[in-house]
């Protein structure tokens, strides 16, 4: 073992998970590229279509989902509706909510993207399931409950630092 209790091995898991994770990224952000898209803007499209039916899709919702800042959010939007990739609609009833929607320019784009990272995902798997079982495999082991709360790892890891 190496200092914090972190063996070699998962340090190298964690390098190679790091990795192949970034591969994946880098080649979904030329994807959004090549099709005209910044990836953000395809990121935002995407939690856009992905918003659960029953969950009306606000720019605080995408925000959070996209991990990024309100006034990001509102001006990511403003370009795609100005593409004419979404669409902005008031709240049912709260008339200062704003909705997001893709329109069917956004869907075809929305579509060839998704099924070009269905294709690299299904390539990267088996990579991505053996790092992940090592990973597994060591959390496993550990003595500690894990939080899954975004960011308690990260906030416990710099704790201990």
């Amino acid at each position: 073992m190496s200092s914090g209790g972190i063996s070699e091995n998962e340090y190298r898991a964690l390098a190679e998970f790091r990795h192949q994770l970034r591969r994946f990224l880098r080649a979904s952000e030329q994807a959004a590229r090549d099709a005209g898209l910044e990836p953000q803007q395809h990121q935002l499209m995407l939690a856009v279509k992905g918003m659960p039916h029953d969950v009306p899709c606000t720019i605080g919702d995408v925000a959070g989902r996209l991990q990024i800042q309100h006034h990001s959010t509102v001006e990511l939007a403003d370009r795609l509706v100005k593409r004419g990739y979404i669409l902005r609609k008031p709240g049912g009833e709260d008339r200062r909510q704003v909705l997001l929607q893709v329109t069917a320019r956004g869907e075809k784009a929305l579509q060839r993207l998704s099924l070009y990272h269905r294709q690299e995902l299904r390539v990267a798997m088996p990579d991505f399931f053996t790092v992940m079982q090592g990973l597994l495999g060591s959390a496993a082991k550990a003595s500690k409950p894990r939080s899954r709360r975004p960011g308690t790892a990260a906030r416990q890891a710099k704790k201990s630092a």
